[in-house]
């Protein structure tokens, strides 16, 4: 009994150190289910208090959007300007911060999110999966002088602030901002986005970049592309999850995370029926 006590103590300490703590193995956990930009269908999407709503229902796994104000603050929104979703107009890219922090959300009265808000919020709370897109498509908001600079402040806030047993990926569906964080730093954890559905093509350029994750549309994708992405060895990721249905999609076709914009929901029918 001894013996067999003293190896599943070795085999713990050497878990531990492969990977650092409990809540980075909780990050890669099999079918991770995380909240996209903060549980958009259920809470004021991407808001401080949306992903506080989340994390204290228990949710471990977020995503959300940063862009970068014309004087180099980082700032939370997912779209190319501020219309839909706030008491503004216009592009983010074109405002100061000192504009912006006056600016309040359409659906409850929240102030516009700085990216160091949220990672200051997070600071204390271990064994988080955050997924950062990086929402540098449009040329013209970010040229690649500008974009430099973007992935330079947005690294260096990823590693002024993530918490031991948290699990920080950059994502985007741009290319060059991969290529720019990669260059960076070799070991980041990267994660290429697609419009389409997972295919060879998506893991080959996923291949080229050096990016070991992918985020794939679940219509159209099979479980057979799933596997062999992920045994080309990449983790896949599947969207959109607009509902429960969507939820069993992904789990059908075995992707390694899900988001999902009604993650509370699932949850609680997951606590239910699983």
């Amino acid at each position: 009994m001894k013996t067999r006590l003293a190896v599943v103590l070795i085999v713990i300490a050497i878990a531990v150190g492969i990977f650092g703590s409990v809540g980075w193995v909780s990050a890669q956990e099999k079918g991770l289910l995380f909240a996209h930009r903060g549980g958009g269908h259920e809470f004021d999407e991407n808001t401080l208090d949306a992903f506080r709503s989340c994390y204290e229902k228990g949710l471990r796994g977020f995503e959300t959007d940063v862009r970068m104000t014309k004087d180099g603050k980082l700032v939370i929104l997912h779209d190319d300007s501020l219309d839909r979703t706030h008491n503004a107009t216009g592009a983010v890219e074109h405002k100061m911060a000192a504009e912006l922090r006056t600016v309040t959300s359409k659906k409850t009265g929240q102030p516009v999110l700085f990216l160091e808000e949220l990672l200051s919020y997070l600071d204390d709370k271990p064994g988080v999966y955050l997924e950062l897109e990086m929402k540098t498509s449009n040329k013209e908001f970010y040229p690649d002088a500008r974009l430099d600079e973007y992935c330079r402040r947005l690294y260096a806030a990823v590693q002024a602030h993530k918490p031991k047993g948290s699990f920080y990926v950059c994502t985007s569906f741009d290319e060059r901002p991969l290529r720019i964080v990669k260059a960076l730093d070799a070991d980041a954890d990267l994660l290429l986005i697609t419009g389409g559905p997972c295919c060879p093509e998506i893991v080959k350029r996923a291949q080229d970049l050096g990016v070991k994750r992918i985020g794939c549309r679940m219509e159209e994708t099979s479980r057979a592309a799933v596997r062999a992405a992920q045994k080309a060895g990449l983790f896949v990721t599947g969207w959109p999850g607009h509902s429960l249905q969507d939820y069993h999609l992904a789990v059908g076709l075995g992707v390694d995370a899900i988001c999902s914009d009604i993650p509370v929901a699932i949850q609680t029918w997951k606590a239910k029926n699983e």
